[in-house]
């Protein structure tokens, strides 16, 4: 304790220390790393952990959306703990407003309703192929046979890019969005660099109708972007959209397959499954992102320094008792107006791939339910749940009768 106690800064007032390691909570959340979360808010509103360089954690949904929209004092120029440059490559989730806002409107594009229409048939044509390979077998390793496999065929459909190349995008991303090693992120980083830049440079020359030419052709405050910004921004695309929606279709099928009165009922009432997602969504949220302080600033009588990093975890938001009634609960019959989460963001930042991704969510459930109503855990192969910057099911072993 003493090493710990001389790590402290003085702007941390004692009680508000903790000892709680975001990549090692495992063991208090085998079968649910939302509730070790959860184990916050049985105290301050605002802690500090050493762990991770020492930060700041948010755990309630009140100052989260405070820090989620005030750029002036908590910036997205780190966003990840441990803090690294990194973040700032991540282009326009690195940056705040006004720069992030040509960068913002170069991506949005590719979100428009003619773009999601043709994605949305991609991971309807994925999602029929794999459940009619999957479900004669009885069994199956839901995350690497369905989950990953789903947004990773939308995101290289959006990039023209060729669907083998998943075979080593997939463990790229993997480290990029759970790894705690900076050395192993650069590392990654710098073989996506030279993966994607010989595309990159093709298209500048001969430009198609994919995302990375959207990008390339987009207006940038009168200038064309360039390479590395090209680079920033189709990053961002794999890497935030691949694993955190793979990640959630592993939670909402591990609840499913342990709760099958509910699956039962999505079966039976398809209309369910809208409001399904968004519950899931609330309960089951993924990132941990952080903030970084840019001045020092008192907020609710803690003194923040300049330089200081605020953790905001989304799945304490959507756990917050204060914000949503029984929050440990999954209930499909809330009201809309009663699901709160931020599972998405919020203000500048909001997750400019959220109505993609629900629909992604909505085809799992309308394409796997009606083939694989009746799936289990696979009790000799117990789930394998992470947390990091994105909250992840790692591994989830499924049985069922064939």
């Amino acid at each position: 304790m003493s090493q710990v106690a001389a790590s402290i800064p003085d702007n941390v007032p004692p009680h508000l220390v903790v000892d709680f390691d975001y990549f090692t909570i495992d063991e208090l959340g085998k079968d649910d790393i939302q509730l070790a979360w959860a184990t916050l808010h049985d105290g301050p509103d605002i802690v500090w952990t050493p762990h991770n360089g020492g930060h700041w954690i948010a755990t309630r949904a009140e100052d989260i959306d405070v820090m989620q929209i005030d750029h002036e004092h908590f910036s997205h120029k780190h966003t990840t703990l441990p803090k690294n440059d990194l973040d700032q490559m991540a282009i326009p989730l690195g940056m705040d407003p006004p720069q992030h806002t040509p960068y913002r409107r170069a991506m949005m594009p590719t979100f428009q309703p003619r773009n999601i229409k043709k994605l949305e048939e991609i991971a309807r044509t994925t999602a029929r192929q794999l459940v009619a390979e999957i479900a004669p077998r009885g069994t199956c390793e839901f995350i690497g046979e369905f989950a990953k496999v789903m947004p990773i065929n939308v995101f290289l459909g959006m990039v023209d890019l060729p669907l083998e190349h998943r075979e080593f995008l997939l463990p790229w991303a993997e480290v990029m969005v759970r790894s705690s090693d900076n050395a192993a992120r650069f590392e990654v980083h710098g073989k996506m660099v030279e993966y994607i830049t010989p595309y990159i440079d093709a298209r500048m020359v001969n430009p198609g109708d994919d995302v990375i030419s959207m990008v390339i052709n987009s207006d940038l405050g009168g200038r064309k972007p360039t390479r590395e910004e090209v680079f920033g921004m189709a990053t961002l695309l794999l890497f935030g959209g691949l694993d955190t929606v793979a990640s959630q279709l592993g939670f909402i099928t591990h609840y499913l397959a342990r709760n099958p009165a509910q699956r039962r009922e999505l079966i039976e009432q398809p209309h369910m499954r809208a409001r399904a997602t968004e519950e899931f969504l609330r309960r089951f949220s993924l990132p941990n992102t952080a903030r970084v302080l840019t001045k020092d600033y008192v907020y609710k009588g803690i003194q923040f320094r300049e330089g200081d990093m605020i953790q905001m975890p989304k799945c304490l938001y959507g756990l917050d008792d204060r914000k949503n009634t029984d929050p440990h609960t999954v209930d499909f019959h809330r009201k809309p107006s009663e699901v709160k989460h931020a599972a998405f963001g919020a203000g500048v930042h909001v997750c400019p791939g959220a109505v993609l991704a629900r629909r992604e969510i909505m085809i799992f459930l309308d394409e796997w339910l009606p083939v694989i109503p009746d799936f289990e855990l696979d009790a000799s192969r117990p789930a394998i749940i992470k947390s990091g910057p994105v909250n992840g099911v790692i591994e989830l072993h499924l049985n069922w009768k064939v």
